[in-house]
């Protein structure tokens, strides 16, 4: 029996996040390099193994949508920005998906989309419109949303008699995360208060939008039906000056962040998710320790750790690499996490 032929797989945008999923498809042998999108005009035209620093693939990378549009791939790795950050309208990553889908291939995307029913069925049929035209499937994935506070939550509930609670619990550690776009631009570390405010309108919505989804997936499938999904955020000043990968935060300027989504039941929250982003863990006491954290309160309790996830970026690309054979194999259509195979490190594992 002949082994079947690599998956051909484009990925799209090669920033902190895009050069671990590229590098991954270099040189895992069940993947083909189909195309390279990038937005930095000081890569177009490169190799792409030159940009992740491995052996020439003879693949170029193009700034050129139209010519991604026409390759012939099985898949995309869809994981730019959001079009928020750049100040554009949000509803240009649905036109990109669809545009993508419509062309016949299927689309993982890291900007969202994991639960997209979250907006109703106009963005529903619009994105099932183009996925029967490619006769494609979307997928949206990541850590968190898209692992830590959607599927392990939901993989624990089976111990469960009766669910009161899910909280979840995420604190990254930013001090060694290479993007400046990402730590300063969107995140809004070592901003001002102010400037803090006015830049981080753009994350905030992103954030409000993302974690909403996570959180209707999950009451979703528990049978709940939310009444709606609140969101508070806060943040903490440096009282001293450090450096960090993307540069140095100063006395006075935003070190740290706290974020809390959840999900009411007349008034009350069914599911929490709280998000605490430090710019340096060792320099911020306030707020947990970075890992994560799932407590399930029911019948019977249930508390779950993670202590470090030591290359977050690392992990958020894995998982959506991992996913490409399972979503190539699915009947065509929006595919939440519920309606794939258990995932691994090497392929799929179908639990029946």
């Amino acid at each position: 029996m002949s082994a079947s032929p690599p998956l051909r797989v484009v990925q799209w945008a090669t920033g902190a996040l895009g050069r671990y999923s590229l590098r991954d498809l270099i040189v895992r042998p069940e993947f083909e390099l189909a195309g390279v999108l990038v937005y930095d005009p000081d890569k177009s035209g490169r190799d792409a193994g030159e940009i992740v620093g491995l052996p020439p693939t003879g693949v170029a990378c193009t700034d050129d949508v139209d010519r991604i549009l026409a390759l012939d791939a099985d898949c995309v790795l869809h994981m730019p920005l959001p079009a928020a950050y750049f100040g554009g309208d949000p509803t240009t990553d649905v036109e990109t998906i669809c545009a993508l889908l419509s062309s016949g291939k299927n689309v993982i995307t890291t900007t969202g989309f994991v639960y997209p029913q979250r907006y109703g069925p106009g963005l529903v049929e619009r994105l099932e419109a183009a996925c029967r035209t490619g006769g494609t499937s979307l997928h949206g994935t990541g850590i968190n949303p898209g692992f830590m506070s959607d599927l392990l939550p939901l993989a624990l509930s089976g111990l469960s008699s009766r669910i009161d609670h899910v909280y979840v619990r995420e604190s990254s550690d930013f001090r060694g995360h290479p993007s400046r776009q990402t730590v300063v631009d969107l995140v809004g570390f070592t901003l001002s208060a102010k400037d803090y405010a006015t830049a981080v309108r753009p994350f905030r919505a992103f954030q409000r939008a993302l974690f909403a989804e996570s959180v209707q997936l999950v009451a979703s499938a528990l049978g709940v039906a939310l009444d709606e999904v609140e969101e508070i955020d806060e943040f903490e000043l440096a009282t001293e000056e450090f450096e960090i990968a993307a540069g140095v935060v100063r006395p006075g300027t935003v070190c740290a962040s706290h974020w809390t989504f959840s999900g009411l039941v007349r008034g009350r929250p069914f599911m929490t998710v709280e998000c605490v982003y430090k710019a340096d863990a060792a320099k911020v006491g306030r707020w947990p320790r970075p890992g994560f954290a799932i407590h399930l309160q029911g019948v019977p309790q249930l508390m779950v750790s993670v202590d470090d996830v030591s290359h977050g970026l690392a992990g958020a690309a894995a998982r959506a690499v991992n996913a490409v054979a399972a979503v190539c194999a699915a009947p065509p259509g929006i595919l939440t996490l519920l309606d794939l195979p258990l995932v691994t490190g090497r392929g799929t594992v179908r639990l029946t």
